[in-house]
């Protein structure tokens, strides 16, 4: 057994019930977990020796509407949204993502890791902002990239392209105003010109 195998198997034993499932692709184990075992899932891979995953490499949104083209097969009861974490163990050198669903896709909302790992206080900031994904027990849980009147979640796969306003300096007004878009939404189909023996051999 070569060591993601290893891995996994350990994390199929040790984990038991809160995880549910443990997959293995493209070389990476991702271990999926309910939402209410997010927090107690993530304490234990931290904490406990045979896991010993202490850094928190990444965390992000991701929202699996129209997943795979409208069919999204097993992931339809998961759920629309999901915060997914990369973890590092330094000392047993494994990587692991941890997938967990939120149960509701009206208000997506999970508890915080900012107590398990503190980095993930900015992440969770740029998973509210740009999903709207909601971190119960996070200490100041705001926007962090776009405006704080900004008005919906743009990674959102239903947001639309062009935005609903748009804002600018106004000179007059000595301030940033916003306005409806005012950029027609059209189609551009690239046109390829190429000379009649282009890239032929002379």
């Amino acid at each position: 057994m070569n060591e993601i195998g290893e891995l996994a198997q350990r994390l199929r034993d040790g984990l038991g019930a809160q995880a549910l499932s443990v997959d293995v692709a493209c070389g990476e184990v991702t271990v999926t977990v309910g939402a209410a075992d997010w927090q107690a899932l993530s304490l234990r891979l931290r904490d406990d020796p045979q896991f010993g995953f202490e850094q928190l490499i990444d965390l992000c949104g991701v929202d699996y509407l129209e997943y795979g083209n409208g069919d999204r097969g097993t992931l339809v009861a998961e759920g629309r949204f999901a915060v997914v974490l990369h973890l590092l163990s330094l000392a047993n050198n494994w990587r692991v993502r941890v997938r967990a669903f939120c149960p509701s896709d009206d208000l997506p909302l999970v508890a915080s890791l900012v107590g398990v790992w503190p980095a993930a206080g900015w992440y969770e900031r740029e998973a509210f902002d740009l999903f709207g994904i909601v971190f119960e027990g996070h200490p100041d849980l705001r926007r962090i990239l776009t405006d704080y009147g900004f008005v919906g979640h743009p990674f959102r796969r239903d947001f639309p392209v062009s935005g609903r306003v748009e804002m600018r300096y106004d000179p007059q007004l000595r301030r940033v105003i916003y306005q409806p878009v005012t950029i027609e939404p059209r189609e551009n189909t690239p046109r390829v010109i190429r000379e009649e023996h282009y890239a032929q051999d002379k």
